[in-house]
């Protein structure tokens, strides 16, 4: 059994993603290095509707190597930098966006989802749901279909948009981060890569999606919501 704690800070660090989140500013300024954030829950607790077994793999193997490679690559631009090699900076760029996205986008996914979520959001983030979506049956549909009709891998997102204050649905693809890419605040994501699902629900990603439901946390969507309006 996955001994887990509470990560304070993961929401705080996480919670609202400023626009150079993987910009090579905001790399070179970093002095640390990047850690894989514990989760809040056991492996198992979300089935039946996702895996011990997938939610192992994708936590402590996916996500690991992602924070694994992005700290490398963070060292050779850094390295490149010293030395004024211009042209290596650029080269290490994709590198940097694909693994500092993907460090991004699952430590929001994982506060994202909890043994104690499904259900419907309440509050302003409901209402705010209903002004932009109709109904929150009409919001959950729309971003259901984003995230199944992603081509290849990506991600599924429901994002708040400050310049003009309302929720928007938008689907990324690879590990390309909402925010850095859209200008989107991140609330909520969906994972559609294959290792997310296809050790249960093999190459069927409609079912995934259904199923992901089931266990979103909305109280955390919630306060980055409330983040993000301020």
């Amino acid at each position: 059994m996955l001994t887990v704690q509470r990560c304070t800070g993961m929401l705080c660090r996480f919670n609202h993603i400023p626009r150079c989140a993987i910009s090579l500013s905001c790399v070179v300024s970093s002095k640390q290095k990047h850690t894989l954030p514990d989760l809040t829950y056991d492996y198992g607790a979300l089935e039946p509707h996702i895996s011990a077994e997938i939610m192992q793999l994708h936590h402590s193997k996916h996500h690991a190597t992602y924070v694994n490679n992005l700290n490398v690559t963070e060292e050779k631009y850094k390295e490149a930098l010293a030395k004024g090699d211009v042209t290596a900076q650029v080269a290490l760029q994709p590198a940097l966006k694909f693994n500092g996205g993907g460090h991004v986008n699952h430590t929001i996914f994982w506060t994202n989802l909890s043994p104690n979520g499904g259900g419907e959001p309440q509050g302003e983030l409901m209402e705010a749901i209903k002004r932009d979506f109709g109904s929150f049956e009409k919001l959950r549909e729309k971003m259901s279909m984003a995230s199944v009709a992603v081509q290849g891998s990506g991600w599924g997102w429901l994002g708040y948009d400050k310049e003009s204050g309302r929720l928007r649905v938008a689907a990324c693809s690879n590990q390309d981060p909402l925010q850095g890419t859209t200008g989107l605040i991140p609330l909520l994501g969906i994972d559609v890569w294959e290792h997310a699902y296809y050790l249960q629900y093999k190459n069927v990603r409609p079912d995934y999606v259904k199923a992901i439901w089931n266990v979103v946390n909305w109280e955390n969507i919630t306060e980055r919501f409330q983040s993000a309006k301020k």
